[in-house]
C-alpha cells in the first residue's frame, strides 16, 4: 500500500473515531445505505431498524435511510463501511461474498430451500461463524438479516420451463462468480450488470430478463418491463444489515447493545414481513399482467446441472467441502 493510500485510510478511520468517541455526549444520525427501492425487503428491514434504534436509545440516536443506491453500489458500501466512512448498509449477500468468500455458502445454488432453512442457518451457529469471518475479512459486522425469498426468473420474451427454454434469452445477474457459473451450467452466459443499471437495461431490451425475489420485482415495478416469471428456486435471497466494525467498536457498551438488539428486532420483522406479504404480492403482479409458470419436472434438470457443476468449484472459497457438508447436515440433508 502506498504512503498516500495509508495516510488516506488512517485519516478516514481517525475521523470516524473522533466522531464516535463523543457518541456518549452528542446525538448522532446514522446513515444506512440501501440498494433497493423503498417498499422492498431491504427497506422494511431498515425502517424497523431505524424505529428500534430511536426507541432503544431513548430518542438520542436516529437513523436515516438512503434507498435506491443513493450512497453508491452495494459493493462500494462495503468498502466505505470498512473504512469507517459509512455507518450501515443493507445489501444482497452475494455482494458481501467478494470481501468474505466463506459467506458464499449461502449463495451456492439449491443449498437453502425454504425460509425456515434460511432462518435456521443465519441465526444459528453457521450464521455466527460467518459474522466473525466477515469482521475478520471485510472489517464489517453483520447485525441483521433480511429474508427476501427465492430469486425467481423474469423475462420479456417467453415462458421458461426448461433449461432449453433459456436459449436466446439474455439474463442480467449481479457481478458474482457463483451466480454467473450457475447460469453457465444451464448453457447460457449471463450478463453481469450493476443493480442501478438493471431497470433501464430491461426497458431498452439490452437484456431480456433478470432474477430477484417477488418482493423486489414488485418494489422495482419490473412488471412494467417484464412479462413472464419462472418459479426457479436456485437461490434464496438473504440480505444482511452490516455496520462498520470500527464504528461499532467506538460505541459505548449500551450503544452496542442497542445496535445489536435493534438488528435482531429488524431481523424478526423481516421474517414476519415475508411470510405475510409474498402471496399477496404474487397476486398483485398477476393482476398487473405478469404470467407465472413452474419449471418442468420439479426443477430437476436445473438442480442437477447446477449442483454438479457449481458446488465443487467453490468448495475452497467457502472453507472446504466439509463446510458445505456440515450445513447440509444441519438442514437434514
Amino acid at each position: 500500500m502506498s504512503l498516500v493510500r495509508k495516510f488516506s485510510v488512517a485519516a478516514c478511520v481517525a475521523a470516524s473515531m473522533m466522531v464516535f468517541s463523543a457518541s456518549d455526549s452528542f446525538a448522532k444520525t446514522f446513515k444506512v445505505a440501501i440498494g433497493d427501492a423503498a417498499g422492498g425487503t431491504q427497506w422494511e428491514l431498515g425502517t424497523k431498524f431505524a424505529e428500534e434504534m430511536t426507541t432503544r436509545t431513548g430518542g438520542k440516536h436516529k437513523v436515516k435511510l438512503f434507498p435506491n443506491g443513493q450512497l453508491g453500489s452495494e459493493q462500494d458500501t462495503v468498502n466505505e463501511a470498512a473504512l469507517g466512512t459509512l455507518d450501515f448498509s443493507i445489501l444482497a449477500i452475494n455482494n458481501v461474498t467478494p470481501f468474505s468468500p466463506s459467506v458464499g455458502v449461502f449463495t451456492l445454488p439449491y443449498v437453502i430451500q425454504s425460509l425456515d432453512e434460511a432462518v435456521l442457518l443465519t441465526q444459528g451457529e453457521v450464521g455466527q461463524e460467518l459474522v466473525q469471518n466477515t469482521i475478520r475479512d471485510a472489517g464489517v459486522r453483520i447485525i441483521g438479516w433480511a429474508y427476501s425469498g427465492f430469486r425467481v426468473l423474469t423475462n420479456s420474451k417467453k415462458p421458461i420451463k426448461t433449461v432449453a427454454d433459456l436459449k436466446g434469452v439474455t439474463v442480467r445477474v449481479p457481478k458474482n462468480e457463483i451466480m454467473l457459473d450457475t447460469y453457465k451450467s444451464w448453457g447460457i452466459n449471463a450478463t453481469p450488470m450493476a443493480w442501478s443499471e438493471t431497470f433501464t437495461a430491461l426497458q431498452q431490451k439490452v437484456v431480456d430478463g433478470q432474477d430477484n425475489p417477488y418482493i423486489t420485482v414488485h418494489a422495482m415495478k419490473f412488471n412494467e418491463v417484464q412479462k413472464y416469471i419462472t418459479n426457479i428456486r436456485y437461490l434464496f435471497s438473504i440480505e444482511p444489515l452490516i455496520v462498520s466494525e470500527s464504528i461499532f467498536q467506538d460505541l459505548s457498551d449500551d450503544e452496542k447493545k442497542a445496535v445489536l438488539a435493534a438488528g435482531k428486532a429488524a431481523t424478526d420483522h423481516s421474517e414476519k414481513f415475508l411470510r405475510e406479504q409474498e402471496t399477496a404480492i404474487k397476486k398483485d403482479l398477476i393482476s398487473k399482467g405478469m404470467e407465472i409458470v413452474d419449471p418442468a419436472n420439479d426443477e430437476k434438470e436445473f438442480i442437477d446441472l447446477a449442483t454438479s457443476a457449481v458446488w465443487p468449484k467453490f468448495y475452497d472459497s467457502i472453507g472446504g467441502k466439509d463446510k458445505l457438508d456440515h450445513v447440509l447436515k444441519i438442514l437434514g440433508r
